[in-house]
C-alpha cells in the first residue's frame, strides 16, 4: 500500500493520472495538491473524493507550510504541477520561473526531509528544442529550449536530477509529447479547435501550420508515468513519446472533418515567437527498459476527444467563459 502526492492533480494531466491509479491500484490512495490557478479545475476531479481514497488539497508548491501538510504520510511523489501554456511565458516568463523552477526546488527539498521512497518529474519534450527531421531527441542529448516555458521547465529536470545525485533521493524524469483527451485546459491547441469548431468561430493557425508534434493520448501517458514510478531506475530520464509526429494543419483538419466542419473556419495568423517547428523524441529506452507501449492510435483518440468535447458541455462552457475572461484581464495588465 502507498499514499502518492500528486501535484497539479486538478490540471489535465494530473487529474487523468489521479483516476488511473485509482483505477489500477486499489490498496493505494491519493493526496492531490494544487493551486487552483487558470488551468486547475476541481471539476476534473468529480466523484473521486467520494471513492474515500483521494483527498484534494488546494495549496502552492512554493508555499513550504502547503508542501509538508500534503507529504504527512507519503511514500511516493508525481509532480505535474507547473505554468505551461507557451503564449503566456512568452508575454510574461516571471511566475514560469517562480512555480517551475522555486517550486519544484522547495518541493524537492520537503520530499527529501519527509523520507518519500519515490519522485517522479513530469517534464516536457519541449526542453530538446526544434529536432530535424528525420532525427529523435534522446534522453541524453543536450537540452535547447526555445522559450521561457521550456527553458524553465529544464532547469527543474536538472533540479530534480542534482537532487538524486547531491542527497540520494530517488527521482526519475519523464518527458512526453503532446498530450490530449478529456479534460484539457481550452487555450491548448485541440480543445482549442474542437470547441472553437462546435461554435462555428474561427480557428487560429500559427504561420503555415506544418509545425510537427508528437501526440500521446493522456491515458498513455499516465501508464507510462505510472511505470517510471514503480520500476524506473532512479536518476534516469525516461522519454514517452506516440508513434510518429503530426503537423497541426493536419490534425485540425481532422478535427473539422470529425464534426463536418468546413475548413473555412481555419485562419492562419502571426507565428508565434521562437515557435519550434518539430519536436520529436526517441522513446526505445522506455519500450526496451519498462515495456511501455502507446495503445491509443491518434486517429482513435481524436475521433474520442472530439466525441468527448461534444457530450461534455456543461463541462467545457465554464471553463472557457473563465478562461477568457482571465486571459483579457491578464493580458490588460501585462500591455
Amino acid at each position: 500500500m502507498a499514499r502518492l502526492l500528486v501535484t497539479g492533480g486538478a490540471g489535465f494531466i494530473g487529474s487523468n493520472y489521479i483516476r488511473y491509479v485509482l483505477e489500477s491500484e486499489p490498496a493505494d490512495d491519493v493526496v492531490c495538491l494544487d493551486a487552483l490557478t487558470y488551468a486547475g479545475n476541481r471539476a476534473n476531479l468529480e466523484g473521486l473524493e467520494e471513492t474515500g481514497r483521494m483527498r484534494f488539497l488546494e495549496g502552492d508548491i512554493r508555499d513550504p507550510q502547503a508542501v509538508r501538510a500534503a507529504l504527512d504520510g507519503v511514500t511516493e511523489v508525481v509532480h505535474f504541477a507547473a505554468e505551461s501554456h507557451v503564449d503566456r511565458s512568452i508575454v510574461s516568463a516571471t511566475e514560469f520561473l517562480s512555480t517551475n523552477v522555486t517550486g519544484t526546488h522547495l518541493l524537492l527539498l520537503e520530499a527529501q526531509t519527509a523520507g518519500v521512497e519515490r519522485f517522479v518529474h513530469i517534464g516536457t519534450d519541449e526542453v530538446y528544442g526544434s529536432i530535424e527531421a528525420p532525427r529523435k531527441a534522446g534522453e541524453t542529448d543536450p537540452l535547447l529550449p526555445s522559450n521561457p516555458y521550456s527553458a524553465s521547465k529544464a532547469a527543474g529536470d536538472h533540479l530534480a536530477l542534482a537532487h538524486h545525485n547531491t542527497y540520494g533521493l530517488a527521482v526519475c524524469v519523464t518527458r512526453c509529447g503532446n498530450n490530449y483527451g478529456p479534460y484539457q485546459f481550452p487555450e491548448k491547441l485541440l480543445p482549442l479547435a474542437i470547441l472553437r469548431a462546435l461554435q462555428d468561430r474561427p480557428i487560429p493557425v500559427y504561420g503555415d501550420g506544418l509545425q510537427v508534434r508528437d501526440w500521446v493520448h493522456v491515458r498513455d501517458h499516465c501508464r507510462a508515468v505510472h511505470l517510471v514510478l514503480k520500476q524506473g531506475r532512479p536518476g534516469e530520464i525516461y522519454n514517452i513519446g506516440g508513434r510518429d509526429g503530426t503537423p497541426n494543419l493536419e490534425v485540425l483538419r481532422a478535427v473539422l472533418a470529425a464534426l463536418g466542419k468546413p475548413e473555412s473556419l481555419l485562419q492562419h495568423v502571426q507565428d508565434r515567437p521562437g515557435h519550434d517547428r518539430r519536436y520529436a523524441v526517441d522513446s526505445s529506452k522506455i519500450r526496451e527498459q519498462l515495456g511501455f507501449e502507446p495503445e491509443v492510435a491518434f486517429e482513435e483518440g481524436l475521433r474520442q476527444a472530439v466525441l468527448w468535447y461534444r457530450d461534455h458541455e456543461a463541462w467545457w462552457r465554464p471553463v472557457l467563459e473563465r478562461s477568457e475572461r482571465e486571459r483579457k484581464h491578464w493580458l490588460e495588465e501585462e500591455a
